[in-house]
């Protein structure tokens, strides 16, 4: 098989693995035990901690590990609103987010919190004026994505961050699909709150992190102890929090030579697709992640093109939303009609993607192309 499904999740990189190894098996230490056990996870916990803190541009102590995106953005949200509640009750997103950020949004909204969902173009881009134009005095948090899990447009977050800070309001981004893809520093992005998924950038699953500036008031969502500085209750776990600061550290080093690499194979995935089929590209031309590549088949429904073409692994949306034979949402959002949405497929690269295998695909894909048209 060829797997074309990165953005759903990325395999365990061999190096990471061979660093969380040993966490496994010989050092199995809680890191608040004072003993030798529990200093070698705690040293093992804070090096991760300043690898992840390395790759975002950030100090160490405002990483706090979670287990995973999902947690993240509900620490994030949910968090922020309830320690600011005493300052207003109004939210901005976007119609766009990842469900772990619409669905808090819509618990928030049945605790007396208003949350504004701002539109996306037809290229699935917020446009910061419209950000700027939502704002009330009501308004203590503003979650925009980063970049789109679908079609992977990236969004305008410095523009978006500047205006936050011009009304003194706390910007958070759910960051899973770019962190390890493109580069996410958090202040370049102008960002207050950033959320990080492990299994999206070659880590293992079960692991997050939320950035949190210094100086953000953060109620927690699980209490207990005092772990992750009092901000996240719950034992560490010390072998995904050490893959991820792996992953982090790897991250940082190969970032500037995967990303032109992953696009000139994006675009000649879908140049070669373009020469068999007619498709047609989802998302904005140039400004989306350097591996996603969301197309439409004319005529062709996306879930069964997949369903024929076993030998690849790939998406007709967000992970999260598979199996569903409706328009996405995102894709929904971006004006897409019923024809052109149901034919969505998503083509995720990564970083062991060859030449071969896109070519090999393109073959398997216009060939199920051609004989799904003659049925019709």
């Amino acid at each position: 098989m060829i797997y074309l499904d990165y953005n759903a999740t990325t395999p365990v990189a061999p190096e990471v693995l061979e660093e969380m190894s040993p966490y496994l098996r010989d050092h199995f230490g809680n890191p608040s035990s004072s003993h030798a056990y529990g200093q070698e996870a705690r040293r093992a916990v804070e090096k991760a901690r300043e690898r992840v803190a390395g790759l975002l541009g950030c100090q160490p102590g405002e990483i706090i590990f979670t287990s995973g995106g999902s947690e993240a953005n509900n620490l994030a949200l949910k968090g922020v609103a309830f320690a600011n509640r005493h300052r207003g009750r109004h939210i901005i997103t976007s119609c766009i987010e990842h469900p772990s950020v619409l669905k808090t949004c819509r618990y928030l909204e049945s605790h007396g919190f208003r949350v504004t969902y701002l539109p996306a173009d037809q290229y699935g881009m917020v446009d910061p004026e419209a950000v700027r134009q939502a704002i009330t005095p009501e308004t203590i948090l503003i979650s925009i994505m980063h970049a789109n899990n679908e079609v992977g447009t990236i969004q305008p977050l410095a523009a978006i961050g500047a205006i936050a800070r011009e009304y003194g309001i706390y910007f958070h981004t759910d960051a899973a699909q770019s962190v390890g893809k493109i580069f996410t520093r958090v202040d370049e992005l102008q960002v207050d709150l950033l959320s990080v998924a492990g299994h999206k950038l070659y880590a293992s699953k079960g692991i997050g992190a939320l950035y949190l500036r210094k100086g953000t008031v953060l109620e927690p969502l699980i209490h207990g102890a005092d772990h992750e500085q009092g901000r996240r209750a719950g034992t560490e776990n010390v072998a995904g929090i050490v893959g991820l600061g792996k992953a982090c550290a790897v991250a940082r080093e190969v970032l500037p030579e995967t990303i032109p690499a992953l696009i000139s194979l994006r675009d000649y995935f879908f140049g070669l697709l373009q020469e068999k089929v007619e498709v047609s590209l989802n998302g904005h031309p140039t400004e989306r992640l350097p591996n996603t590549l969301n197309v439409s088949f004319a005529g062709i429904n996306g879930a069964r093109l997949l369903e024929n073409t076993p030998e690849l692994a790939a998406s007709t949306g967000s992970a999260c939303h598979s199996g569903s034979e409706t328009v996405s949402p995102v894709l929904a959002a971006m004006g897409l009609g019923i024809d052109r949405g149901l034919g969505a497929v998503r083509l995720s690269l990564g970083r062991w993607t060859t030449w071969e295998e896109v070519e090999y695909a393109v073959g398997l894909l216009s060939h199920q192309v051609a004989i799904l048209r003659e049925k019709r």
